[in-house]
Formats: structure tokens, C-alpha cells, sequence
């Protein structure tokens, strides 16, 4: 039997009640776990459901028990467990084997009183026997004929039960008498709260079960096993679907407290069309994509969730693992192969503007399994398919939903709350089983162009534009992938530039570093845009500027701009957390919205107008919107400079006054200056004073002569790889001894084989993270500066072999662990890229 035999409403409340914080999962043993059989001595428990107690009892945050009218050391006999599972016996009067020693002594003797009285009800009557308890005794007639156990049950109900002092339950064929009291619903309760759970599921079949199912309230779950009046909320039949219930409910509580097996992050290929971007596994599993924007939620999510999180899967029949995975060459298509089996995956690029269309092909000789999985809404939101001709339609969605598939034979199954549908295939020779998911549309029909013609075009869109760029010699076809990357981050109808692909890929597996990086930061927008411009693509950040216009004019002035906004330059909603995710590996919390967007970053001015310095450079002219908002950056430094900020790193604690941040405000200044000069234009006269004040007040606050080295902040001792901008900006002289010294202590700090951590102080989080592949691109550019060559190309070929199998970087690397870490593909890591190879190229 599987999961399908449970009721659907049951599985839905399973899955829900598997992704509370802190779960305690409570059992009755006889006719819950164990069968009811003539002999009680003979009730052992059912292996599945042992197993699956017993490994529900090992998972993180996670509490198993039983709950039995038996003696303890009769449960404890009985049902072999391990003592991970914790036993109450004596319907929840004993927790602990001595607790026969903490009677009190009046309790000892009514406990002897009871006993003899009994013993002389029970006297002749044939199948009936007493079952002697530390703190109880318990009359059984399951074994007697109704006639002689009906009037035992009368003379004790009349007699010795009305005792003061004596606690009486009643179950199935059974009367017990304890001299404590005695109550399931009680020791659920102490269990509660030893364990802190945020929610309890207990299951029972017996009349003495209802006093913990009385005890249930908010996200608890309650479910009866058999016939009979009962306050749970839902039923099962018998202690075999109890098993099954048991085995769910730790697949998927596993399943959400780590996730499935996580794939290596940097193996992940990302498909783009500049309006979103998806992500595919090694094995061509769809794990990421986010509709009708690449901000928005995900409607697939098996990347923070599992395959339960949403999931498009295709993979042979037989002999599943792929032999590779690889981008066409100069595009954005991403092939995946296995010995008979060919999968093409890409974004269309040619669609409405609100359209998501992802064009998935099948070729080969081979059976292929088809699993299609929408969530939409992060799984939040209930879904249905229908099954037509022309392919699947997704109910329950705020945006139509359609998956094209003419010629398939679908079969839908459901979880109870989201329904999946499942296909096996088979190419015929020669041609192609095309499926085509539309977001965005309901619209089921043919295709006006044909797939292979999509298929051209969209390789052609990025094949043309790759022949543009001048590309340094040094990794010359990573750089390509890189840049291709960049682009692919760019959002075309708005010109924002993403952060990243991803939100919540952690900075440590298991810890809480798991931030939203969808979104457009003025410093990394600015950052990739002159990359591009550096490979001779000026398009990028011509709509980069005009993106950032557009936010100027919703602000008082630039100086209140905040570090970052959506795709299309609005504000951040509040930062919020899906509960309902596990995250990737196990890292929770999956959170979307960004916090930082409320913080001071001083430092976004530099970068922006550096950008227009370069650009200006590569058109040969500067134009009048360019100054404008030259001016407009040199305004904010000029009123806010002074200020302490959170700097680059988005520390989430009190403001400091970064080097980083400062550096960068002369940086404004400066370039602002020599803007002015090769363009003929006019600056405001206190510019150049400013700059040269700024500099002065680096030099003099930012070097710790202690340290011998220029340091994070001007209030401390700590070291930051941002602080080697004092030199690579050209504040100061590249052999000046400082910065020297600095790049040295810097790299015995903060390096670590083939990274470079941002910092080593504590920044008020729990946990750590890994180097940061930018840092290490700023260390190679130190090396360079400081005549250390040899050093540089060591340094920098590690970090090429930190790229992923299809030439993708997330945004850390851990030395330690060896292992790919934060969200991916970064812009950080693939610009750095880029500008280390231009760097060892010249």
C-alpha cells in the first residue's frame, strides 16, 4: 500500500502539519501501532511503523512517542524501541522506569487495597485477569464470554472504582484503577511542553485516546484508527494504514526539514530571454522559475523545496543518470544527454512581453518520463490540471497557465493539495516530442513559427550578439559564458540588472544567510553594466542609466536613493519569510523582499558614475542626461558623505563609518572631475575640494598603524577585502607601502586557498559563510598591482575551477568544505571573472 490509500484531506493536513518548527509525534500502542490480538503479550508492533517512528525520532527539531495503557516495562518489552522514542506507560501515569518510587505511601496502600479487592471480583470468572501496574490496576474481559465479563466490569464499576483516591479509565473490553491520576490528554500536554513543539499529532484507537484528543487545538492533528464516536478530525482503518500515515508524514517532514538531495549549486545551467530566467539541474529537472516576472514567485521552487515545492522533469525510463549537460555554443540553450536520450531546453525570446515561454524538446530512441509539477506561489496556492488534446491546462493560478504537449498521454494524480501529472514517451525517428510551457496565456494552439525556426532564433539572439564583444584571450570561452551570464541577468523591458538569479541559497548549509538577490542594486547594476561596456556592449548600460533615471525622479533627491529596488524601479515590499519552504539543503528560512533596501549604502554613488565615465569613453561622447546625473551623485556625496553607513556588505547592525564607503565617495568626485575635463564641462568649484578632503580623511582615519593596514571602518581593528579599493581605485598609489602592507595583511587574514573571505569579524549573525569570488578577483587585481604576477594567476585559476561544469558561479566558494555556496549565477563572481582574465590578458 502506499500514500494514494490515505484520504486526500488526511495527506493535505500530513503535509501541513510537517512543516511546523518543532513537531512531537505521539502514538497509542495497542491497535495503533501494534494490532489487537487475543494474547496481549503477543501485540507486537508493526516493522513499518517502528521504522518510520524510529526515524522520525532522529530528524532535527522532531519528538516521537507512545502513549499506552500498558505498564512501562510491558511497553518497553513490547515494542523494542529505541529510547529516541519516548515511552509513557499507564496511560500517561508513568514517564520513567522508577517512577514505581515516587509513590507516596498512601498512594502504595490504596495501590495493595485495590489489588486485593479485585482479586476477589475476578475470583472464578474465566478469562478475566488483572494486569498489575506500578500505579494502576487493570481489569481485561477481552478474553472472557460476555456473560462473565459484563458483570466483572459491573462490581468493579459499583465497588472499588468509586473509591476515593482511585482514578478509573475505560477502554475496549478493559477498566483500569490507579491510585495517580491518570489521563493521555495530560501527558500529551507534559510532553508539549518538555519538547517546546509547535505542533502535535497524536494517533489512537481507543476510547482512552479521546482524553488526548481532547487536548488538540490550533496546528495540531489528531487521527483515529478504526470505528467508533470520536473528537479526532480524521480516520484510518487499521494499524496498516497507520504505518502508511507514519511513512509520509516522515517523507515529507525529511523532506522539508533538509530538502531532497541538493544538487551542487554550480551546477545548475541557467536559461534567460532578458525578460526572466530559469534554472536546470544536471539531469534536466526545470528546479527554478519565477512568472510574469524573474522577481515574482516561483512557480517551480524544487530548488528551496523539493519536487513538492514544484518541479518539470524529464529523464529516461531506464538508466537515468545523463552523461552531461552543456550550453549550445554562444547561446542561452541548454542540451542534456543521456546514451538514447536528448533533451533542448531555452527561454523564447520572441513572445508578448508578459509571457513566459519555455520550450522543452525530446529526442532519442528511448522511453522518457515526463513529471510536470506547478506551484505556483511558492506552493501556496492549491492546484489542478486538465487534460485536453492539445496538452495540460493549471487551475487555480492568477496567471493562465497552459503546458502545450499534442500527442501525450497524461495521467494526474494528486497530494491532496497540488495535482501532478505524469507521461512515459517515445520519439519516433527522426522527429521531435516538443512540450511548451506558456505563462501568461491559455492559449493551447500550434505555434505560428515552427519549433526548430524558435529554436534558431533564440541562439541567434545571443550568438549575434556574443560576435560583438572583444573578449580577452586569457579563458577566452569562460569569459564568453560570463558575459552571455550578464546578459541574461539584465531585464530588457525595465534595464535593471538582476543580482542575481536566485533568492536563498545559502552562505552556510543549515544556517539562516539566505538572502533575496532578485532584485537591482544601483552598485551591482552599475558594476555589470561596465562590464559589459568593458566587452564592448554599450546597450546594457545605456538602459541601465535610464532604468536609474526613472528612479531618480520618484525620490526627493539622489541623496535619499535608496541601495536598491525592484526590476522596474519601484520599492521593496517588506521582507517576508515562506514558512512553507524548506529551503535548499535544509537552509531555512527562504525569504523574499530584502531588508538592506531600508539601509544607508553610502558607497552607490562611485560605481554609477564610474559607469558613465567608461561608457562615455566607448561612445566618444558624453551626454546631456549622462552629466545630469554625474551632478546628481556628486550632490549626494557632497550632502552625505560625512555619515556613517552600513557599507557594501549590508551588515545588519548599527552604522559604521566604512572605508569602502569613503573610498567610494571620492571616487564620485574624482571621476566626476575628470568627467568634466575630457567633455568640456563645468563642475560646481567645491568639488575637487571635496574630493581632496575625502582623501585626506581616509588616510588619516582609515590606516590603523597597530594593524599596518587600512582597515574596515575607522573605529576598529577589523579587515575587509573591500578596503584593497584605497588602492585599486587609485586613491593612492599602488606602490605606496600602505597599500602594500594592506594587500598583505589582507591576504593573511582573509585568504584562504582559492578564496577570500569578506571579513573575519563577528557581523551579528549565526553561522559562517564562504569566501566571496569577488574578493578573490580583487585580490588578483592586488597581486597585479603590487607586482605579484605569479601569485595573480595561481589565485586567479582556482577560481576558475570553482566554475560549474557549464561554466556557471554562484557567489561563494568554501575552502573547507569544497563546496559551491550563496545565490547563483552571481553577477559579483562572473564580473570579477571577467576583469581578472582582461587583467592577465594585456
Amino acid at each position: 500500500m502506499t500514500a494514494e490509500a490515505l484520504p486526500i484531506e488526511l495527506r493535505r493536513a500530513l503535509i501541513e502539519i510537517a512543516r511546523t518548527p518543532r513537531l512531537l509525534v505521539a502514538c497509542d500502542y495497542d491497535g495503533t501501532l501494534a494490532p489487537i490480538v487475543e494474547d496481549p503479550n503477543a501485540a507486537h508492533p508493526n516493522p513499518e511503523s517502528v521504522r518510520a517512528l524510529r526515524s522520525l525520532a532522529t530528524l532535527t527539531a522532531t519528538t516521537t512517542a507512545l502513549i499506552s495503557g500498558r505498564a512501562l516495562r510491558d511497553l518497553a518489552t513490547l515494542s523494542r524501541l529505541p529510547s529516541e522514542v519516548l515511552l509513557v506507560g499507564s496511560h500517561g501515569s508513568e514517564f520513567d522506569a522508577g517512577f514505581v518510587h515516587d509513590l507516596q505511601p498512601e498512594a502504595k496502600k490504596l495501590h495493595e487495597r485495590l489489588c486485593g479487592e479485585l482479586e476477589k471480583i475476578i475470583s472464578g470468572a474465566v478469562g478475566v485477569h488483572l494486569e498489575t501496574k506500578p500505579a494502576s490496576i487493570a481489569v481485561h474481559v477481552r478474553r472472557a464470554e460476555k456473560a462473565v465479563g459484563q458483570p466483572v466490569l459491573d462490581a468493579v464499576r459499583t465497588g472499588p472504582a468509586t473509591w476515593d483516591g482511585v482514578d478509573v479509565t475505560e477502554g475496549k473490553e478493559v477498566i483500569e484503577l490507579a491510585v495517580v491520576q491518570t489521563d493521555k490528554g495530560h501527558a500529551l500536554d507534559v510532553l508539549r511542553h518538555q519538547v517546546a513543539a509547535t505542533a502535535a499529532i497524536f494517533i489512537g484507537d481507543d476510547v482512552t485516546d479521546e482524553r488526548a484528543f481532547k487536548r488538540l487545538h490550533g496546528p495540531d492533528l489528531g487521527i483515529k484508527v478504526g470505528d467508533g464516536e470520536t473528537l479526532a478530525e480524521y480516520r484510518i482503518a487499521d494499524t496498516e494504514q497507520c504505518s502508511i500515515a507514519l511513512a509520509y508524514l516522515l517523507e515529507v517532514r525529511k523532506n522539508w526539514l533538509y530538502g531532497e538531495q541538493a544538487v551542487p549549486i554550480e551546477r545548475h545551467s541557467m536559461l534567460a530571454n532578458e525578460k526572466t530566467v530559469a534554472l536546470l539541474t544536471p539531469d534536466a529537472r526545470l528546479t527554478w522559475l519565477c512568472h510574469p516576472e524573474p522577481d515574482s514567485a516561483a512557480v517551480f521552487a524544487d530548488l528551496l523545496g523539493g519536487t513538492s515545492a514544484g518541479h518539470f522533469s524529464i529523464k529516461p525510463e531506464r538508466n537515468g543518470l545523463p552523461l552531461g549537460q552543456r550550453y549550445l555554443p554562444g547561446t542561452m540553450t541548454v542540451e542534456t544527454r543521456w546514451s538514447k536520450l536528448l533533451v533542448t531546453d531555452y527561454l523564447d525570446h520572441y513572445g508578448d512581453v508578459h509571457r513566459t515561454d519555455l520550450i522543452r524538446v525530446i529526442n532519442g530512441a528511448t522511453n522518457a518520463v515526463i513529471e510536470f509539477a506547478p506551484r505556483p506561489e511558492f506552493g501556496a496556492v492549491p492546484v489542478r490540471l486538465i487534460a485536453e488534446e492539445e496538452g495540460l491546462r493549471v487551475l487555480g493560478t492568477s496567471e493562465p497557465m497552459v503546458l502545450r504537449s499534442p500527442g501525450v498521454n497524461w495521467e494526474i494524480s494528486t497530494d491532496g493539495q497540488h495535482e501532478s501529472a505524469r507521461a512515459v514517451v517515445t520519439a519516433a525517428p527522426n522527429e521531435s516530442i516538443v512540450l511548451e510551457l506558456r505563462c501568461g496565456t491559455d492559449d493551447l494552439s500550434e505555434s505560428e513559427v515552427a519549433e526548430i525556426d524558435r529554436r534558431a532564433s533564440a541562439g541567434r539572439y545571443w550568438s549575434d550578439w556574443l560576435a560583438t564583444l572583444q573578449l580577452p584571450a586569457v579563458e577566452r570561452e569562460l569569459c564568453a559564458r560570463s558575459a552571455l551570464t550578464l546578459r541574461g541577468l539584465v531585464h530588457g523591458p525595465s534595464g535593471g540588472i538582476m543580482a542575481a538569479a536566485t533568492t536563498s541559497l545559502p552562505e552556510d548549509i543549515g544556517g539562516v544567510r539566505n538572502w533575496d538577490y532578485r532584485y537591482c542594486w544601483l552598485r551591482d547594476g552599475a558594476m555589470t553594466a561596465q562590464s559589459l561596456v568593458s566587452v564592448g556592449s554599450l546597450h546594457e548600460a545605456e538602459a541601465f542609466l535610464g532604468w536609474l533615471h526613472g528612479v531618480l525622479g520618484t525620490v526627493q533627491g539622489p541623496e535619499w536613493l535608496h541601495p536598491l529596488y525592484t526590476l522596474h524601479g519601484t520599492n521593496l515590499g517588506a521582507e517576508a519569510v515562506i514558512d512553507s519552504l524548506p529551503g535548499y539543503a535544509g537552509s531555512r528560512p527562504v525569504r523574499v523582499g530584502n531588508l538592506a533596501n531600508q539601509q544607508v549604502q553610502l558607497d552607490v554613488f562611485g560605481p554609477v558614475v564610474e559607469l558613465v565615465e567608461v561608457l562615455a569613453q566607448a561612445r566618444g561622447k558624453l551626454t546631456d542626461d549622462d552629466w545630469t546625473m554625474v551632478t546628481a551623485m556628486a550632490q549626494a556625496v557632497a550632502k552625505r558623505w560625512h555619515e556613517p553607513d552600513h557599507g557594501i556588505w549590508e551588515e545588519r547592525h548599527h552604522p559604521r563609518h566604512h572605508l569602502y564607503s569613503k573610498v567610494m565617495c571620492w571616487v564620485t568626485l574624482d571621476r566626476a572631475v575628470r568627467i568634466a575635463e575630457a567633455f568640456g564641462r563645468s563642475t560646481e568649484p567645491e568639488w575637487a575640494t571635496l574630493r581632496d578632503r575625502i582623501r585626506a580623511d581616509v588616510l588619516e582615519q582609515g590606516w590603523n598603524e597597530e594593524v599596518g593596514s587600512f582597515t574596515t571602518a575607522y573605529d576598529g581593528t577589523d579587515l575587509d577585502a573591500a578596503s584593497l579599493f584605497v588602492g585599486l581605485t587609485g586613491l593612492i598609489d599602488p606602490s605606496d607601502e600602505k597599500f602594500q602592507q594592506t594587500v598583505t595583511a589582507i591576504e593573511a587574514e582573509l585568504r584562504s586557498g582559492s578564496t577570500v573571505y569578506r571579513y573575519r569579524r563577528d557581523d551579528g549573525l549565526p553561522g559562517d559563510e564562504g569566501g566571496f569570488h569577488l574578493c578573490a578577483a580583487w585580490m588578483v587585481e592586488a597581486y597585479l598591482l603590487t607586482g605579484r604576477r605569479t601569485e595573480a594567476e595561481e589565485l586567479f585559476q582556482q577560481i576558475v575551477d570553482c566554475a560549474g561544469p557549464t561554466g556557471l558561479l554562484p557567489e561563494e566558494y568554501d575552502p573547507v568544505a569544497e563546496r559551491s555556496l550563496g545565490n547563483h549565477p552571481q553577477a559579483y563572481s562572473h564580473l570579477g571573472l571577467i576583469r581578472c582574465a582582461q587583467l592577465l590578458s594585456a
